[in-house]
Formats: C-alpha cells, structure tokens, sequence
C-alpha cells in the first residue's frame, strides 16, 4: 500500500494575523519618527551650502545619529566577515579531517557559535534596523519635510519673484533641494562613514599581523585622499554648473509645453526647438566637464589600486613564506584588501552622485534661501472693516526705477462708492490695483482701507477682504468645485450652485465632462483652465467672487471675455453683486463702467480728470476724446486693457 500522505501542518489564521499586525506596527512606529509637514518658526534656510543642510539635518537629528551609528555596526560586522574566513582556515589546519563535525565542535565550539550568531542574528538585526531608518523615516519622513518647508517658504514669496523666473525652474529646485539633501546624507552615511569605518578596521586588523601591511593600506589610503583632494572641487564646481543648467533647460522645456497653443498657433515649432536646442547646448557645455573629471578620477583611482593590491598581495605572501603569519592570515588579508579595493572604487563611482546632489543642492539652495521680499509686518494685525473706505495717500511706486509709473498719487474712495478707473494703456491703473492688493510695497505714501493702514495688516487678511476678477483668467487644474469655493472654502452645495446660476455658469457646468469621466462640478479644467472657453473661465471666475462676497469689489475687465447675450445676463447679477460693496471698475469698453457713481481718469501715473460721465464728457478731456472714439465705433490700439 502507498505510504499514507501527511497532512500539513495549520498555521492558526490568528497567528498569521497577529505577525502581520506586528511587523505593520514597526513600520509604522519608523515611518513616524520623522513628521514630513514639521514647521518651525522661520522657514528660510541659510545661505551656506553645510548650514543650508544642517538646517533640516537638525530637524531630524536622531534618525541620522541612528543611521551613524548602523552604518558603523555594518562596516564592523563587514570586516569581521573576512575576519572568520581566515580564522575558519586556521581552524581546520588546526585538527585532523578524520576527527568531522565532532572534531572541530569540540575543539572550537564556542568560537564557531559566536561566528553564528553573528553572521545569522546580528547582522540580520543590524541590517534590518539600518533599512528601517533608511527606507522608512529617511526617504519618505525626511526627504518630504525639506520639500514641505521649501515650498512652504518658496510659495510666500513676493509676486514679482515668480514673475522673473520659469515656474518650471522653481518647481524642479524646490523638488530637487528634498531628493538631493536626503541622498546627499544617506550616501554619506552608507558610503563614505562605511569605508572609513571599515579602512579603520581593516588597518587594526591588519596591524595585529604585521605592520607593514598596515603601512601599505594606510600609502594606499594617503593616496586616495591626494587623488581626492586634486578632483573634488572641479567635480563639485562643474557639478554645480550642471545642475543651474539643468534646471534651466527644464525650464525652457516646460515653458514650451505650458505655451504649446501659442507655438502652433504661429507656426514656430522649428525656430522653439532652436530654442531648446541651445538649451541642451549650453547643458552638455557643463556635463561633459564634469563627466570628464569622473573619468580622470576612476581611472587614476584603478591605477593607485592596482598597484596597492599588488604591493599588499607580495608582501602577504613573503611574510608567509617566512612563516610570519598563517595561510589563514594571507587569506583573510586579502580578503579584506580587495573588499577595500571594491568599496574605494563604489565611493569613487558615488562621488558622481555626491557632487551632483552638492551642486544640486547649492543650486536650490540659491533660490530657496532667498529672503521674503514681501512679509507681514512683526507687529501687523488682521484687517477688520466695518466700513469699506480706500485711500490713496501720497502714493509713489517706481518698480524700483528712478522715477516713472506712479509718482504723488492721491485719491479717496468712500464707502460703497463706486468708480470706474480709465485711461491708456501704460497709464498706471493695473499698478495702482497691484498695490492696493499688497503685491508690491510702496515707495512713499500710504493706502489705508476704513482708515488701516495696509502695510500694517497680515497679507492674508487684506486680501480676504477683496474679491477681484481679471481679464486673463486662470483656474487650478482641479474640479470646478474647488476653483469656485476658492471664494469661500466652508460654503456649502446650495450657496456653491447659487453663485454659479447667478454667473449664467450652471448650465454649461452641467454639460461638462472630462477625460476621466468626471461631470459636472467634478470635471477638471486642465492646467490653467485651458479645457475651458475664455468665457466659461470668466464666468467660474465671477461665480468665485460672487461666492467670496468681500466689501471690495476689482473688477478688471471682467466681461471682457463674454460675449454680449452673456454679459448683459451677467451685468444684472453683477450689479446686484456690487450693493453695498466699495467697487473699483477697469474697463476700456466704456459703456460697462459709464453708470459708476465717479469715473477716474489717469495717464502716465496721475489722476487728470475725476467726475461723473456727464461731467467729463462735458469737460472735454481726455475721457471725451475716449468716449467719442467709442461710441463713434473706433477703438484706437491706445485703449487695449492693461
């Protein structure tokens, strides 16, 4: 009869849960160490390359005293590897291979049990514990908390700031400071605080046996840092290089796609990739430099190898042959040397990636540690208005030029007044919005709202306070749901589809559908609102105000995108929207903004003529020669919106 199968053994379902739940447990309590979203008091940064380091370094000071201190209990337990094998050597010289397994447990039973727990239990231990800070707090915790404060403190720059770089270019810095600081420490630690503790070893070790073997790794060490020395500062000077064109040539890529409409829309594709192409240009003019310095390095550093292992290898071997040392020792020696030889040339081959993270990191380091050009007083306050006044008190503003722009400016807004703000293109009426929004500081003078002075406010509160629609609208790419409660993030459904009907935008809103299936109030917009018309964007961006219902109300251009059916729809909601509100209306078509109760003529940065429609026309300014071009039917290029 066949011999009766055995039944397998049941693992209790319970147990296997149970060891899940543990080892779920460890990974939490290390993926916790370090919070990716810490804040502190001051998120800028320093300006030095070790100090810009040590400052998010410090904030997670433990993990890394932790990774110091595996990485060294790794390197030990390295060398003691090579350590047995020449002692196992010795060993079985020791007895005679007729005495077997009982023999030898006899004889070094003890010793060989060490061996084992070393070699299963400790280093099992340490190298579970070094890829748990690693992988599970270094990487995800430590990484993201330098991403999370430099964007943090990057996103709070001045307007100004974002205007004069490639938004592409910032991206990749603020994303590159997190990825290059985090590898920069770990292949420290893993790479160069492992070879230093295991030369270390490895000399001691070698130093018990003989001291010229010694003397040859310690030659051997002496010449690897003159070779250092030599090629260190031209990798990390042109790694920096590559680095500030690398994050250009993004830049100009992703500018590119950002305005691919504009670049077919002219036929220019060809004359772009010029473009791009001198981009890429300028980048290979830096890496080949430093690929040609790496090359240099790993070759002289095979040259200095070779002849060290040869060196240490003859004389091993002499010392043998005059029975100095044991063949053990010889074995373990050499052992231990081409171990060497391979982690010198593995933290050669990372000093690509060292100077590239350094340079990396000196790049971001000179956008991120930038100071705010724009910060809220040490002393400011909320804006609270109880009466929506505006003043414009001696205003002078220069964009930093000697003169020019806005120069004296004076002009008082009360309460629920509303004016229409007129003039050519040039004539300062953008300007003088930017600054009553703090996007610029002033110069000299003052703007006070219900008599604040707004340079005395938290910047968050002033602009809480005014609802604005411009003529270049652009939307998130999210749903229209979270663009429009952009105006009020706690507004529920009812109050959410209200401003929506009231902007003539529910209808269409219903009909949309993106990519993904998403409808209605779900459906994304793409980047910038481009699956939108201008009109549909204007109209979400009214709803958004409407939604908002701050006391101060800029409207620049806001129905410039809508055709005539929608906007007269609009223009009722919109009149409806300015009730009590003090309202601040740009507009070159000048029959949207006729009906203000003032109308406030600029040119070159100065108010030249203030009064009703009635009265200017009658005055025959600058606004009659305007509003006889209109309603003459020609509108010159000087009247194109700002």
């Amino acid at each position: 009869m066949p011999a009766r199968a055995r039944k397998p053994i049941a693992v209790p379902r319970q147990c296997i849960i149970s060891q899940e739940m543990i080892v779920k447990r460890v990974f939490r309590l290390f993926e916790g160490w370090v919070d990716p979203f810490r804040t502190t008091d001051n998120l800028r940064p320093p300006g030095s390359v070790v100090a810009f380091v040590w400052f998010y370094i410090s904030q997670a000071r433990w993990p890394f005293a932790a990774m110091l201190a595996l990485g060294g209990l790794v390197a030990l337990l390295e060398a003691a590897l090579f350590y047995f094998v020449g002692r196992i050597v010795d060993l079985l010289d020791s007895i005679e291979p007729a005495d077997g397994w009982a023999g030898l447990v006899a004889a070094h039973g003890p010793e060989l049990l060490v061996m084992l727990f070393v070699i299963v239990v400790a280093r099992f231990v340490v190298t579970a514990l070094a890829a748990l800070v690693e992988e599970q707090t270094i990487v995800p915790g430590f990484y993201n908390l330098v991403r999370w404060q430099a964007y943090a403190h990057v996103a709070r720059q001045s307007l100004s700031f974002f205007q004069n770089d490639f938004a592409g270019r910032v991206v990749t810095k603020v994303w590159q400071a997190g990825q290059a600081t985090g590898d920069f420490m770990v292949s420290i630690l893993q790479v160069v605080w492992f070879v230093i503790i295991y030369t270390a070893t490895t000399m001691a070790l070698v130093a018990g046996l003989d001291w010229r073997l010694s003397a040859l790794v310690a030659i051997w060490i002496g010449g690897f840092i003159l070779l250092a020395r030599y090629f260190v500062p031209r990798i990390r000077r042109w790694a920096r290089a590559s680095a500030e064109a690398s994050s250009m040539l993004n830049g100009r890529i992703v500018d590119s796609y950002q305005n691919v409409q504009t670049l077919k829309l002219f036929g220019r594709a060809d004359q772009n990739d010029l473009y791009i192409r001198d981009g890429f240009d300028r980048f290979l003019s830096a890496i080949i430099p430093f690929t040609r310095n790496l090359t240099s390095v790993r070759a002289s550093l095979a040259l200095l190898s070779g002849l060290m292992i040869a060196a240490i290898g003859g004389l091993a071997v002499h010392l043998w042959l005059a029975g100095s040392i044991s063949s053990g020792a010889v074995a373990f020696t050499m052992a231990l040397v081409l171990r060497l030889n391979m982690l010198l040339n593995r933290m050669m081959t990372q000093l690509n990636a060292l100077m590239r993270n350094f340079g990396t990191i000196q790049n971001s380091m000179e956008l991120i540690a930038r100071p705010i050009e724009m910060r809220d007083a040490p002393d400011a306050t909320k804006l609270v208005i109880e009466r929506p006044s505006i003043e414009f008190r001696n205003v002078a503003f220069h964009y930093g030029k000697s003169s020019g722009v806005i120069d004296d400016l004076s002009l008082v807004i009360e309460p629920g007044q509303k004016i229409g703000l007129i003039g050519r293109s040039g004539a300062g009426k953008s300007t003088l919005v930017n600054l009553l929004l703090r996007f610029y500081d002033l110069e000299s003078g003052a703007i006070l709202i219900d008599g604040q002075d707004i340079a005395g406010v938290t910047q968050e509160s002033l602009r809480q306070q005014i609802g604005m629609v411009t003529q270049d609208t652009s939307l998130l790419h999210r749903s229209i749901r979270d663009n429009i409660l952009f105006g009020r993030p706690d507004a529920g459904d009812a109050r959410l589809m209200e401003a929506a009907r009231k902007a003539e935008a529910s209808e269409f809103i219903a009909m949309l559908e993106d990519v993904r299936g998403r409808k209605g109030y779900d459906a994304h917009v793409g980047e910038r609102g481009v699956k939108l018309s201008g009109g549909q964007r204007q109209r979400i961006a009214i709803a958004r105000v409407m939604l908002k219902d701050a006391p101060i109300l800029i409207l620049d251009e806001a129905t410039s995108a809508l055709d005539s059916e929608v906007e007269a729809a609009i223009q009722e909601n919109l009149s409806r929207l300015m009730e009590g509100k003090t309202v601040i209306a740009i507009a070159h078509r000048l029959s949207t903004i006729a009906e203000m109760d003032r109308l406030i003529v600029m040119d070159r940065g100065a108010i030249i003529e203030d009064g009703t429609h009635a009265e200017l026309v009658a005055a025959g300014g600058l606004y009659a020669e305007l509003w006889t071009r209109q309603s003459g039917g020609f509108i010159g290029g000087e009247l194109a919106a700002e």
